[in-house]
């Protein structure tokens, strides 16, 4: 008795030693900035190097360098070890698109024949028409607002609408849509093209003749080019749902359709024979997202996008573009992000949220590898998507930017949807980094459009919390001067550093990034 009394005495004492030991391990807490550390300039630049080289022949969408980008990423993820978002080795999300041709129109009023690049230029069309009309509805300067619309009141669906260029002021002087004496996205420029267009798109309108005389003047000659050469550059989707042309037309054209148009603004149903024909050629292109994959520990069905575009412009009058900052610098550090996460997996700390590193393809072409992951193909609900974390541009000073440290980043969107995740990137950068966050240009009605211009915006658009890391332009963007030589990599490892902290919080916090906006709302 006395000898099993005393086995059992034992058996408790290794017990309670092995749920102390356990205990331990358990309740052991990871330290991020020992994480954040393996994001080294050595490992940054080494990486870029190679990424922005000539080799890759300035990775232009569905071209011979493109492809070799992405096998070099893929094999980036192999070497640490982290494991594909399909669950094997094909890192590859395929991208289906479309090249499109320079459509020529041929386009009569009232008996009279106008020329194509001399009176019209097609700027998109989705598929070949082949109209003849007695009406069309003009819808002064095509602006769709809530505080001013020129559609209201108005069925466009299916209809011809012609629109002008420029944005009408009050008695004060303000713009009409913001009562302000700064322009908005509907006063003029390429911003005012695509808002313009977006709004009778959106009304359902099949048609779009837009007059811009001093945009004409500029597209028109260009537009003559790219159609002598044969297929342009320009990319689409491959079977967008819609149906829809955009056409810019001149002077004379614009005063054939309507003679008061310059002076008259008030939406009217105008009575007059227009015939329209135009035929739509395109050639297929293939191309890839790559799609990495860290999975949560706790919730692993709660995911968090890290972002950053794999493609840049190809070539430029013979020279090529390897767009070191663009966005090269976001490529590597979101590669240095996964290999800081991965690392804390191998120690045993696997977030508690999974992690999509996404690489898009198509930024340079309208944003197409995210708007194709965001309603095409999304590899995870987008429900269940908290928010994304964008890089584009990170290792370079903005030489328009005279005030304020050069230890910056330009913040962009991280308030526009969630309080929640503004405020945790706020107090993340304080207790870690000490990076100057600048919201200069935090703006929808900015006149860069940012907000607009990279892959963040296809979440933001589904209400998915987002913040666009970015340094500014410099008079190396879109040039083959855009080289790694003039990286500033401690900037890019400071500003890895603190997407990776704001990462990490996001991942591990008990709640997800909570929601207080929607898109719909600003």
């Amino acid at each position: 008795m006395r000898k099993n009394i005393c086995f059992f005495c034992t058996a408790l004492i290794l017990m309670a030693c092995g749920s102390s030991k356990d205990s331990k391990k358990n309740t052991k807490v990871a330290d991020p900035v020992e994480y954040a550390k393996t994001i080294t300039q050595d490992e940054l630049k080494t990486m870029l190097y190679e990424y922005a080289s000539d080799k890759y022949e300035g990775r232009e969408t569905g071209e011979k360098g493109q492809k070799l980008a992405v096998e070099y990423i893929k094999n980036q993820y192999l070497d640490i070890g982290v494991a594909s978002a399909y669950k094997s080795e094909d890192f590859f999300q395929e991208v289906y698109l479309e090249r499109q041709s320079v459509s020529e129109a041929e386009l009569d009023v009232n008996g009279k024949s106008y020329t194509s690049f001399i009176n019209h230029i097609v700027l998109s069309l989705s598929k070949s028409l082949d109209i003849n009309t007695s009406e069309i509805i003009y819808v002064g300067y095509g602006i769709d607002d809530n505080n001013y619309s020129n559609y209201k009141g108005l069925d466009v669906k299916g209809k011809i609408v012609l629109a002008k260029s420029g944005e009408p002021k009050d008695e004060n002087g303000n713009y009409i849509t913001n009562g302000k004496q700064e322009g908005t996205k509907w006063t003029n420029g390429r911003q005012a093209l695509s808002s313009k267009r977006n709004a009778a798109r959106d009304n359902g309108a099949k048609v779009l003749l837009y007059f811009d005389e001093g945009l004409f003047s500029r597209y028109a000659p260009f537009y003559q080019r790219q159609a002598e050469s044969g297929f342009s550059s320009r990319l689409s989707l491959k079977n967008e749902e819609n149906d829809f042309a955009f056409l810019m037309i001149n002077d004379s054209l614009a005063k054939a359709l309507l003679p008061t148009i310059e002076k008259d603004s008030t939406s009217k149903e105008v009575n007059i024979n227009l015939s329209l024909k135009s035929e739509r050629k395109v050639e297929n292109v293939l191309s890839e997202n790559v799609v990495a994959f860290i999975e949560g520990s706790e919730k692993p069905d709660e995911i968090l996008v890290i972002s950053s575009h794999l493609d840049h412009i190809g070539y430029q009058n013979g020279e090529i573009c390897n767009g070191a900052d663009d966005d090269g610098s976001g490529t590597v550090a979101l590669i240095e992000l996964a290999e800081a996460f991965q690392t804390a997996v191998k120690d045993g700390f696997a977030p508690k949220r999974s992690i999509l590193f996404l690489h898009v393809t198509g930024e340079e072409k309208g944003l197409l590898g995210s708007r194709y992951y965001t309603d095409v193909d999304p590899i995870f609900p987008l429900a269940n998507t908290v928010a994304d974390l964008n890089i584009d541009m990170i290792g370079r000073t903005d030489p328009k930017r005279k005030e304020g440290r050069r230890n910056y980043v330009y913040l962009i969107g991280s308030d526009k949807l969630s309080t929640d995740l503004h405020n945790l990137s706020e107090e993340i950068n304080k207790k870690f980094c000490n990076i100057e966050l600048d919201y200069t240009f935090n703006d929808e009605n900015d006149p860069n459009r940012y907000y607009y211009r990279s892959d963040h915006y296809n979440f933001a658009k589904n209400n998915i919390p987002v913040i666009f890391y970015f340094n500014g332009t410099h008079d190396d963007y879109h040039r083959p001067s855009d080289t790694p030589d003039k990286i500033q990599y401690d900037l890019l490892e400071n500003r890895a550093r603190l997407v990776f902290h704001t990462a990490w919080e996001i991942v591990n916090r008990d709640k997800r990034i909570a929601v207080d906006k929607t898109e719909d709302e600003k």
